[in-house]
């Protein structure tokens, strides 16, 4: 007699991560019951051959649960953003939801998912690291692209490091952009590359405010060298793990779209952690980054 096939649970939040995640399991012979967030999944996810797709609002952890129940579903995994935005701003908790909200001494993301993977647990239904099945597209320790980092970028990532690493501890966020050892940007609730976008809008308009202008076509900045402050125009991006990250959740990644944000901000150098970084576009990245002479490196924290 063939035993049953494994089934896996799959949270789908937005972006390609889910996707990614969802094409691996079966891949390794799962059925994948996809738990779709509506106000974030893409809804090419139905396409994707699953065993079965439901959707769900971000409020709704009973049904969640009992759609799990139903499918027999013990193990899952979560993939994809959820805006930090939406998961304090524009939800409406269920009565379990609710429960649990009240309970949090602390509402951040760490705490919120941290008590829905106990509540998840408590009910039979594990909750496993998102990256288990994507190990290929960890970043690995060292240089990732063709240039390595100069003296000033170097300087940037050690002081960056140490500014994102002491506010990842309180889940403010895990991006810092840094100019000349100065900090000019730090990720909150708009996520990496609004966060980049925003420095490079803060550095043109330094110093210059009558003569910066926006080439909308371009989405570029353009200064007057005239006009140029003390700080460099070449921006670094440091992004980390939080301390003691929890890889089932918030994982740290980063996509194209990382690499097209800071080309159009001006950013020369993305600093990220080895291991703790998923390269949701694999090898597509450095390449890209390579043809924007963007440095890539990757350290063991």
């Amino acid at each position: 007699m063939s035993s049953p096939p494994k089934r896996l649970g799959l949270i789908a939040g937005n972006g390609r991560f889910p996707f990614l995640v969802l094409d691996a399991a079966r891949a390794q012979g799962y059925e994948v019951v996809v738990a779709a967030i509506k106000e974030e999944a893409f809804p090419e996810i139905e396409q994707r051959r699953a065993a079965a797709v439901h959707w769900l609002s971000l409020g709704e952890l009973s049904k969640l649960i009992d759609t799990f129940h139903k499918e027999g579903v013990t193990r899952a995994v979560m993939a994809g953003q959820v805006k930090h935005k939406q998961i304090f701003s524009s939800i409406r908790p269920d009565w379990r939801l609710a429960k649990l909200l009240l309970s949090l001494a602390t509402r951040n993301t760490d705490a919120l998912l941290g008590a829905v993977a106990k509540v998840l647990g408590d009910e039979g239904i594990a909750l496993e690291s998102s990256t288990s099945l994507l190990e290929p597209l960890l970043a690995k320790p060292g240089v990732l692209t063709q240039r390595v980092p100069t003296e000033a970028e170097l300087k940037n990532i050690a002081y960056g490091r140490a500014v994102a690493r002491h506010l990842a501890q309180y889940d403010i966020g895990q991006t810092v952009v840094i100019a000349e050892a100065a900090c000019l940007a730090v990720e909150a609730m708009e996520g990496t590359d609004a966060t980049i976008e925003r420095a490079g809008q803060l550095l043109a308009t330094l110093g210059a405010p009558s003569d910066a202008n926006l080439d909308a076509s371009a989405g570029r900045f353009a200064i007057s060298s005239a006009n140029i402050t003390t700080l460099s125009r070449s921006l670094t991006v440091v992004k980390v793990a939080k301390p003691n990250q929890d890889m089932r959740f918030d994982v740290p990644v980063i996509g194209l779209k990382t690499i097209e944000a800071m080309s159009r901000a001006g950013a020369t150098c993305l600093a990220i952690d080895a291991w703790k970084c998923l390269l949701l576009d694999g090898p597509a990245i450095p390449e890209m980054a390579n043809a924007s002479d963007i440095c890539i490196v990757a350290d063991v924290p």
